[in-house]
């Protein structure tokens, strides 16, 4: 056989070695893959406990602080999704493996109540019958001046004229006047306060 020449039919190509060390390659490929994914996993779960606990009012009134921590936060955990990786391929396992996680978790999310409540949370009811539960006000870190802006963006006065003001699980405040009709507003309330 010529130098250069193509591989008998049948044969081997002389670049891949024996069938050992294609083996060896080819599982240390899967390795290199199934790591990527598990990394890329944890790493999801991690940064939705995180979002989890800091609240919701923090997840639906960015401020340019929590945008910056967000950004800061992607940066931070992208070594640890793919490791040393830095191949397109790795990128893409890591891509596929955050867009079929959250899949599967809003998939989960409608079929069990116990998945929703602990990936989205509950409402909270901040004001009731006119008057502040100021223990729920504390817990979610709303202020007087963030719960009277809300209330006056629904087109009422005071909070003595409130039937019910609502956290609801996306951050925004929902306001039920007492006697009277309900106004929509055109926009929802976002971070009223820059806090660092």
């Amino acid at each position: 056989m010529k130098k250069g020449a193509p591989p008998p039919i049948g044969g081997k190509a002389p670049f891949l070695g024996s069938d050992k060390e294609v083996k060896i390659l080819y599982a240390n490929f899967m390795i290199s893959i199934l790591e990527i994914i598990l990394r890329t996993l944890f790493i999801y779960l991690v940064i939705l406990v995180g979002l989890r606990l800091t609240g919701k009012r923090q997840i639906g009134q960015m401020t340019p602080f929590d945008l910056v921590v967000l950004l800061l936060i992607s940066n931070a955990v992208q070594n640890a999704m793919t490791g040393g990786d830095t191949t397109l391929l790795g990128g893409i396992t890591a891509a596929v493996t955050l867009l079929v996680g959250n899949s599967i978790l809003s998939y989960l999310r409608l079929k069990n109540s116990k998945i929703r409540v602990f990936s989205e949370g509950t409402p909270t009811v901040l004001v009731s019958d006119g008057r502040k539960i100021q223990e729920n006000l504390k817990k979610e870190e709303i202020d007087a001046e963030e719960l009277d802006a809300a209330v006056r963006e629904h087109g009422v006065k005071n909070i003595n004229e409130v039937d019910l003001a609502v956290l609801e699980i996306d951050g925004t405040i929902s306001i039920v006047p007492l006697n009277k009709p309900m106004i929509k507003p055109k926009h929802h309330l976002r971070g009223i306060c820059n806090r660092p």
